[in-house]
């Protein structure tokens, strides 16, 4: 796992990548955000997609809307970035388009624009 900290307008921002598996359950979504603080005091994390299980972006299991509710009971906003073109899943696609309209959790098609979207999330 790398961690680049990016400071935007005052903001700090962890950058962290992996051609390994980081989050796989809502402990590993504590330990990432417990480490990144720790590490560079960021409080908004950028991920690539390739770090997130598989199991995330199958809504059934439950593991999205844990993971989410870690990072927001401790405050962290997060992006992840990738390729979600594959996934044919309504309830994903709507869970997608529903985080990107909120404030705390995005999905991007590149870091840059995962950067801009938390960088606009108040």
């Amino acid at each position: 796992m790398k961690i680049d900290c990016i400071k935007q307008n005052g903001v700090d921002f962890a950058v962290v990548s992996s051609a390994d598996l980081i989050l796989t359950d809502p402990q590993s979504a504590l330990d990432l955000a417990m480490s990144v603080r720790y590490e560079t005091g960021a409080e908004r994390i950028v991920l690539n997609k390739e770090a997130v299980c598989e199991d995330f972006f199958i809504l059934s299991t439950g593991l999205a809307g844990e993971i989410l509710q870690k990072f927001i009971n401790y405050h962290i906003k997060a992006a992840i970035y990738g390729d979600f073109s594959r996934y044919t899943s309504k309830p994903l696609k709507d869970f997608i388009y529903e985080s990107n309209n909120g404030r705390h959790f995005f999905f991007t098609a590149s870091k840059e624009e995962a950067l801009q979207k938390l960088a606009e999330a108040n």
